[in-house]
């Protein structure tokens, strides 16, 4: 209900009430003629005119509480349509790039799983390194470097406390890990700046498992578990 309106039938009771007021007073001074048998009457409509006139005051304040929250709930309403108009324009925005950085990170995982898939199929002893399978290309950036993977043999000259730590699994999962992780830095870098909040976040909840990994098998150096220097 409007504030006027509330106003309006706010008055037109106070105006109903004072108008029971003067007749109720004509009525005590006609019947102040006859004092000693109206008493009992006068102090039951004195009783009735008190009650009327606290509920009277409460509805005033009532009207004045709820007068007084009408801004606060317009500021109230203002906001969430801001905060409403802010998430729209944030969900519009998130859902094409999130399709984007999702088809990125599933063609980088793509290629780091095809050497793993066909080292496992040769069975072979040594391991040379993988060339990575033929890919659309991206309009910019560069291939994915090849994995050098580490053979049986090679962890067997390992001494026995690091072989009862690693397994040839272990191991070549961290080197897939950390070339994927390696791989999201590097799109990272190349990325807009518009993108860069939701790669980040997306890049935590796909190579978390990465960092736990190497972090397990930090301990064994690379040219301990695969003979080579690094740059060769």
């Amino acid at each position: 209900m409007d504030v006027k309106k509330a106003g309006s039938s706010l008055d037109s009771l106070i105006s109903s009430f004072n108008t029971r007021i003067a007749d109720l007073q004509e009525l005590v001074i006609a019947r102040n003629m006859y004092p000693a048998s109206t008493v009992a009457d006068l102090s039951a409509i004195d009783a009735a005119v008190k009650a009327v006139e606290l509920q009277v005051q409460a509805i005033k304040n009532r009207v004045r509480e709820e007068t007084e929250a009408i801004p606060k709930a317009k500021k109230l309403i203002d906001a969430s349509l801001r905060q409403q108009k802010i998430l729209q324009n944030m969900s519009s925005y998130a859902s094409s790039s999130l399709s984007q950085t999702m088809s990125m990170l599933d063609l980088n995982t793509t290629k780091t799983l095809l050497p793993e898939s066909s080292k496992q199929q040769s069975n072979s002893v040594s391991f040379k390194p993988e060339e990575p399978a033929a890919l659309p290309k991206e309009k910019k950036g560069r291939g994915s470097p090849p994995l050098w993977y580490i053979t049986s043999d090679e962890l067997d000259s390992l001494s026995s406390y690091m072989r009862g730590r690693l397994t040839l699994e272990k191991v070549n999962a961290a080197v897939n890990d950390m070339a994927t992780y390696a791989e999201a830095n590097a799109h990272l870098i190349s990325a807009p700046k518009k993108k860069v909040m939701i790669f980040i976040t997306l890049l935590f909840l796909l190579i978390g498992p990465c960092i736990c990994t190497y972090c397990f098998t930090s301990s064994c150096s690379w040219r301990e578990i695969s003979g080579k220097e690094p740059w060769s």
